[in-house]
C-alpha cells in the first residue's frame, strides 16, 4: 500500500510492537485520522514495525499487521509510542534485540529531528535510548517513580496529562494521549479544527 504525501502532509508514523496496547495506539491514531477528514491532506497516518510480520496485543486477543518496517517506513515528522502493560514494557527494556532495532530506529530518528510523542507507558520504553535526558517526562502514575529510577538526569512531572518539550511530548495516560493528540493539531492547524473533531 503506497501513501502519496503533499507538500504541507506530516508523516506520523504509530510504533507497533508486541503486546502494545491498543487504546494507546488507536486513541492518538484516530484523532490524526480524523483531522485528515476534517482538513485532507494534513498526515499521513502509518504504523511501523520492527518488522511486517503480525504482532500480537491485548493478551493475545489480536493481532496488528504493520503497514511498514522500520526500514521501508516513509521519513517521519513524529513518531507516536504507545505503551503496553507495564510488565510487557519491563521486559522490553531487556530484550536487546528489540532495543537494537525498533528502539534504535527511533533513536537514529530523533537525532535527525524528529519528533517523538509518547502515550502512556511509552515513555518508559525509552529509558535505555537516551531520548529522554535532560527533558521534563511523565509517564502513567503507576510507573512515575520507575521512570524516575531509570532517567535520573530527567525532570519526571506528577500530576500532569503530557509534558510537551518541543521535539519530545510525553503523556500519562490512555486518555492523556488522546488529548496530547488533540493539542498537537492545534499547535499545527488551530484550534477550530480541535473543536471540530
Amino acid at each position: 500500500m503506497k501513501q502519496v504525501q503533499n507538500a504541507e502532509m506530516l508523516n506520523i508514523a504509530f510504533l507497533v510492537y508486541d503486546q502494545v496496547e491498543m487504546l494507546d495506539l488507536n486513541g492518538p491514531l484516530d484523532v490524526f485520522v480524523k483531522a485528515n477528514v476534517i482538513r485532507p491532506g494534513s498526515y499521513n497516518n502509518y504504523t511501523v514495525g520492527k518488522t511486517r510480520d503480525a504482532v500480537c496485543a491485548e493478551a493475545n486477543t489480536m493481532t496488528i499487521i504493520p503497514v511498514y518496517d522500520i526500514y521501508t517506513c516513509p521519513e517521519p515528522d513524529m513518531i507516536v509510542v504507545p505503551g503496553a502493560n507495564p510488565e510487557q514494557i519491563m521486559k522490553l527494556l531487556q530484550n536487546e534485540e528489540f532495543q537494537g532495532t525498533a528502539l534504535q530506529w527511533g533513536k537514529d530518528q530523533f537525532r535527525k529531528g524528529t519528533e517523538i510523542f509518547t502515550v502512556c507507558t511509552g515513555s518508559m520504553l525509552l529509558s535505555n535510548t537516551g531520548i529522554l535526558a535532560n527533558y521534563d517526562i511523565t509517564t502513567h502514575s503507576m510507573l512515575l517513580d520507575t521512570l524516575e529510577q531509570y532517567n535520573p538526569e530527567s525532570n519526571v512531572k506528577r500530576g500532569v496529562r503530557y509534558v510537551d518539550q518541543g521535539k519530545l511530548i510525553t503523556t500519562a495516560g490512555i486518555t492523556a494521549g488522546i488529548d496530547a493528540a488533540l493539542y498537537v493539531i492545534g499547535k499545527h492547524y488551530g484550534q477550530e479544527i480541535v473543536e471540530t473533531i
